[in-house]
Parts: C-alpha cells; sequence; structure tokens
C-alpha cells in the first residue's frame, strides 16, 4: 500500500491511501485537513507546517519502512510524494486526483443526483462508526432534509450560523420534541465533522426545545398479570421475557440461541443500547417455557437446513471469519420469524428475527383487552421490571447494572414510586 500525496488546486493538497484505522487516526491529528467523503481522498493545505505535521504524524504509527526527507520538501509537492509501507514490493507513484464535481466540499444541492450522492456518502461513514441501523435511518432523514433546505455552507463559509437556523426552526416552527432537535443536532454535527471535514465553531444561539421531565409509566402486578392472559404463544412469551428480565424490546428479539445460559439461569445482551454488553437474570419460571420453544425452533431450523437454507445473518464481519457459522445452531435466533424472506434475484432465502412492530401490536390489543386505561407498551414493561426490583428492596445500583444504565440518575427516576413521596403521605381528608 502506498500513501500518495498531489497538489490539485490552488492551496490545497489532496492524500490518498487505501484505508487503514492507524493511518486514520494519524491523518485526522493534522490541524486543518479534510476529508472529501469518497472514501478515498483527504485534503489539506500546502503550507509547509502541514506538510510536516503529516509526514511526521505517519512516521510516528511504526508503518513505514524509511522516514520521509521533511527538510527537503517544497512548500508545494508537485506532482506527488509517494510513502511506501514495509511490504518488499515498491510500485510505481501515481498521482492522486479528485474531481472538484464529485468532492462533498462541492456540494451544491441544486446538481442532479447531489443530495443522494451526499446521503451515500454519509451513510458509508456513519456505518464505518458502527453506528446502530436505527441511527442510521435516523440521521439520514435529517441530513436529507437540512440538505434540501440548501443549509449546506460553500467551502470556506462558517457552518453555526446555518446549523443554528436549521434547530432553532424545528423547535419553533416544526414544533418538535427536544430530543428530537437534540438527535437532529447531533446528525448534522456528524455530517459537518466527518464527512465535510469541517469543524463547527460555537453553536450557542440554538434555540432548544425545553425538554419536559416525565416520570415513567408502570403497570401493577396485577395488571401485568392481565394483560399477559389475554396473550398467546410467541407473544406471550415475549411480552414475559420483558417483564421478566427488563430488556428493551429490540434486545429481546435479537437474542440468539447462544445467549441464553439456563445452567446460571442468565441471559446476555451483546451489543445493546450504547454498543454495550451486559448480563441479566433468566426468570425461573421461563426457563421451561424458554427451553420448549426453543425445541421447537430447533426443528424449523432442521427443516430450513434439509431444504437447503438455514442461514442467519451475522454481526460484522463474522460471516468471513466463520464461513459456517450462518448455519450453526447456536447463531439462530431465539425468536425467528415464520416465514423465510426470499430474494429471487440471488436465489436465497434465510429468516430474520421476529419484527418489532409484531409484538408491538400485540402488547398494544392485550392491553386493551385487559381494560388498563394507562398508556402502557412494551417498554413500559420494562419500567415495571425496575420499579417492582425497588419496591422489593434490591439495592438501586443491582437495577442499574440489570438495566444497562451508564448513569446511576437514569435509574433513579423509578425511585418515585416508593413510599417517599405523595403516595406515603396521609391526606388529611382521611383522618377526617
Amino acid at each position: 500500500m502506498d500513501i500518495t500525496i498531489s497538489g490539485i488546486s490552488s492551496g490545497w493538497l489532496s492524500v490518498s491511501f487505501e484505508y487503514d484505522t492507524r493511518i486514520a487516526q494519524a491523518v485526522w491529528a493534522i490541524p486543518g485537513i479534510r476529508y472529501t467523503g469518497d472514501g478515498l481522498h483527504w485534503i489539506m493545505p500546502e503550507f509547509g507546517s502541514s506538510i510536516e505535521g503529516f509526514l511526521a504524524s505517519l512516521w510516528s504509527t511504526g508503518l513505514f519502512a524509511w522516514k520521509p526527507p521533511i527538510k527537503s520538501l517544497p512548500a508545494i509537492i508537485a506532482p506527488h510524494v509517494d510513502i511506501f509501507v514495509p511490504d518488499g514490493k515498491e510500485r510505481k507513484p501515481q498521482a492522486a486526483a479528485v474531481e472538484s464535481s464529485g468532492s462533498v466540499l462541492d456540494f451544491r444541492p441544486d446538481e442532479p443526483g447531489a443530495i443522494g450522492r451526499l446521503l451515500e456518502r454519509f451513510q458509508q461513514r456513519i456505518k464505518a462508526a458502527h453506528y446502530s441501523e436505527m441511527t442510521i435511518r435516523a440521521y439520514s432523514h435529517w441530513v436529507e432534509l437540512f440538505a434540501k433546505e440548501g443549509r449546506i455552507p460553500r467551502p470556506g463559509e462558517p457552518a453555526e450560523s446555518r446549523i443554528n437556523a436549521f434547530v432553532t426552526k424545528l423547535a419553533v416552527k416544526d414544533n418538535v420534541s427536544a430530543s428530537t432537535q437534540n438527535q437532529a443536532l447531533a446528525a448534522i454535527l456528524f455530517l459537518y465533522r466527518h464527512v465535510l471535514g469541517t469543524e463547527v465553531g460555537r453553536i450557542d444561539d440554538i434555540i432548544r426545545a425545553k425538554r419536559p421531565i416525565r416520570i415513567p409509566i408502570v403497570m401493577t402486578r396485577d395488571e401485568v398479570k392481565s394483560m399477559l392472559s389475554r396473550m398467546n404463544d410467541d407473544m406471550k412469551l415475549i411480552a414475559s421475557v420483558l417483564y421478566g428480565t427488563g430488556l428493551r424490546l429490540n434486545e429481546c428479539i435479537s437474542l440468539r440461541v447462544q445467549d441464553i445460559d439456563f445452567n446460571r439461569n442468565s441471559i446476555t445482551v451483546h451489543d445493546g443500547k450504547g454498543s454495550k454488553d451486559r448480563v441479566t437474570m433468566l426468570p425461573a419460571s421461563l426457563a421451561k417455557p424458554l427451553a420448549d420453544h426453543l425445541a421447537r425452533v430447533a426443528e424449523i431450523h432442521n427443516t430450513d437446513l434439509k431444504e437447503g437454507w438455514g442461514e442467519v445473518y451475522l454481526p460484522a464481519s463474522l460471516s468471513k471469519k466463520f464461513p459456517n457459522a450462518a448455519t450453526e445452531w447456536r447463531w439462530q435466533w431465539v425468536f425467528p420469524q415464520k416465514r423465510r424472506w426470499h430474494d429471487a434475484a440471488a436465489k436465497h432465502e434465510g429468516r430474520f428475527h421476529i419484527d418489532a412492530s409484531v409484538v408491538q401490536r400485540a402488547v398494544h390489543e392485550a392491553v386493551m383487552q385487559a381494560g388498563i386505561t394507562k398508556h402502557a407498551s412494551c417498554h413500559t414493561l420494562r419500567h415495571s421490571f425496575a420499579t417492582q426490583l425497588l419496591e422489593n428492596g434490591y439495592d438501586i445500583r443491582t437495577v442499574q447494572e440489570l438495566l444497562g444504565h451508564s448513569d446511576i440518575r437514569t435509574t433513579m427516576v423509578y425511585t418515585h414510586v416508593l413510599n417517599k413521596g405523595p403516595s406515603g403521605v396521609r391526606s388529611p381528608l382521611d383522618l377526617l
């Protein structure tokens, strides 16, 4: 692999190399360097100090066979300087080129297909940062809206005023919630910093939506029992897991067979919210129902294998590292879809885990049938789990760990149900 520095325009140099995390970290440390978003090129000012700092950072990685003679470099490099890693092969230098029409820095919303190209580069970058699919979809929506309104400035223009205007409009005109406004701001900041390569300055002038303080909705034990009695089969089992373990809905439906340890009565959550792993309990009353359920899932999996399918999606690049893992029993979903998905073009079929909307609809219908007037949902079962553990006298740190909260203050919200607030005070009316 070689790194090429080329003069591309007045005042700017192009840096290109095959992506390597260690080199990329060194590149990002250079003041003034910007990422073009095409996965191939960075650009930096042509000043000698920038070049010297760039080469010094590359040399500090320890990946190169020789140290470039920094003092002999001219202020403007033309046409190129090649730096070779010690792979035993020298290649002919090739000057890098960045077409201005393909650069994100030259983005123009009115150009045909410009917004589509910007979104494609944005999604490539955010996927490389290992954001969740839900976050990628949400962030992409805000970036698309931001671009369609023509708010991305030309190179050299300050970004702060446009970002302030966009986020303030969401709060004032569109009347979005505080969390939605913060999400939009995070998406735009990611766009500027990691796709456009532009550092954003002060954004203190934003009119922020006021974030309300909400008390979580909690169902009583009788209400949960009444709701579960109106559910059947897999939906009842999933709802029971949500209530009995405190898992989030996406964490529950994403469980794989190997995540359940019947010997230790535990469930391991991989890549939960915030990309964190944790271990929670497996309720004793769920051990047999889950074991029976997995026996039925194993029969479905064996049938899929006999018919030539039986593969599941694997996280990251495990499918390349372990080619046969996708068909192994331990990697199968605990709650798979009833029907296989079918790709006619690729002539392939497989199963994904059950869709969240199916569970949400089943819980909503059960709540309505039970006559529960609270605005209860799947997440209400998680709130009920935490609240009732605290009622039973369990330590709040234990509850924090089971829920996977990073901050104890998040868990503290559940203490509102303890008999130390309004419910623990006797009204004067009761004393008459």
